[in-house]
């Protein structure tokens, strides 16, 4: 074998780049999705040390007591790869949910789900539909599967009863020959709107059985509506429903990174085939099996975050800023600004929120942020901040004007 000699050798920033041009073209495309500021990075940044964090809809209440007990007393075998076959948890979610555990496929958090799906159903010449303003991973999964995404525009902000929320029927008729996968996620995320059982019932009734629908129901554990509906039992109806949920929200183990999807067992076993050996981890697995059962804390999060969601809506209300209606742990509001420097401005004070747009841009919901429903002295924390930045920047524009 003829090797090169050290000095010819091309430059390897440039053997790189060489490289990453032979990537898919629409791979390439990607823009990767951007997670929320890190706490340490924040204080990294503006050298503070008391930080808040309300950018990731986080459980403000900790983890799962039951969770944490599980972990201190079976955090064993580190060096034993976990069960890759999930069977505790599968039997444990199958007994709660009264579920067929063949039809329960387990995931590194429900985003990894909806990777599944993806890389299972969509390829090039075969296309996704979702909502305008649905979760972001919806669009970066079609993307890196190649196919193209029919994103349906949401209602209008001034919509009587769901503004921005997602418009079924127009998602309905945006479904050709060449549709796979329908995304939809209830409450959905950004925005916090929501579809009731009745009209959820007649979109399922009206999408072609050959076209799954991903029902993503990661914030279904907060709402307390009688007439929201429970995709779980939706599944039993309807055989082409994927529905998927998450430990990382309600039950506080964001850190551990689980979910779970539930389908039709032939269904689940194609995303079982594109699934990574050994995708949620032994500490997770446990958590999990733990926080399921944990009623109290679940019930305690869910009567946190209503009072909280209700206070922070009526003191937007006071100050005139619009919010759009949540169900889920966290509300979106309205700020007037371009959403990337409110929250710019709002680092420094050492708050961290999401933003829904960019420093410039004005469009659609770019003058939104989404704030996460904290403890009682947090969402007054985040008001005052946010009082005084808005204060601050529209004196600025006034000035400047």
């Amino acid at each position: 074998m003829r090797t090169m000699n050290p000095s010819d050798r091309p430059d390897p920033s440039s053997v790189g780049e060489t490289l990453a041009a032979q990537a898919l073209d629409y791979v390439r495309a990607i823009s990767p999705y951007v997670t929320g500021k890190p706490v340490d990075a924040v204080a990294r940044e503006y050298g503070l040390t008391d930080i808040l964090k309300l950018a990731s809809n986080e459980n403000p209440l900790g983890a799962s007591p039951r969770a944490s007990e599980a972990l201190r007393q079976r955090a064993w075998d580190l060096n034993i790869y976990p069960d890759g076959g999930g069977y505790a948890l599968k039997q444990a979610l199958a007994a709660q949910f009264e579920l067929d555990p063949h039809g329960i496929v387990l995931g590194n958090g429900s985003n990894d789900l909806l990777e599944m799906v993806a890389r299972a159903f969509l390829a090039p010449g075969r296309n996704a539909v979702f909502s305008a303003y649905a979760f972001a991973v919806y669009a970066l999964a079609t993307q890196a599967a190649g196919a193209t995404a029919k994103v349906v525009p949401a209602f209008p902000p001034d919509h009587p009863t769901m503004p921005y929320g997602a418009d079924l029927e127009a998602m309905a008729r945006a479904i050709d020959a060449d549709t796979r996968v329908v995304f939809l996620a209830n409450p959905n995320n950004p925005t916090g709107t929501w579809v009731d059982r009745e009209d959820l019932v007649t979109f399922l009734a009206a999408v072609p059985p050959t076209v799954l629908v991903v029902l993503d129901e990661a914030y279904s554990e907060y709402v307390e509506r009688d007439d929201f509906p429970d995709g779980l039992a939706l599944s039993r109806q309807f055989g082409n429903l994927v529905v998927t949920r998450t430990f990382s929200k309600i039950y506080g183990l964001a850190a551990l990174r689980v979910g779970f999807g539930v389908a039709q067992p032939a269904v689940a076993a194609m995303l079982d085939r594109v699934r990574q050996p050994f995708n949620v981890n032994h500490l997770a697995l446990i958590a999990a099996e733990a926080a399921l059962g944990d009623t109290d804390f679940i019930a305690h999060s869910r009567q946190v975050n209503a009072e909280g969601l209700r206070f922070m809506a009526a003191a937007f209300a006071e100050r005139g800023l619009p919010t759009i209606p949540s169900l889920a742990n966290f509300i979106t509001v309205n700020v007037g600004l371009p959403a990337g420097r409110v929250f710019d401005a709002l680092l420094r004070e050492g708050v961290i929120i999401r933003p829904l747009g960019g420093k410039s841009d004005t469009g659609g919901i770019s003058c939104h942020i989404r704030i996460t429903i904290g403890t009682q002295a947090q969402n007054e924390r985040v008001l005052a901040a946010l009082d005084r930045v808005l204060l601050r920047l529209n004196e600025s524009a006034s000035e400047a004007s």
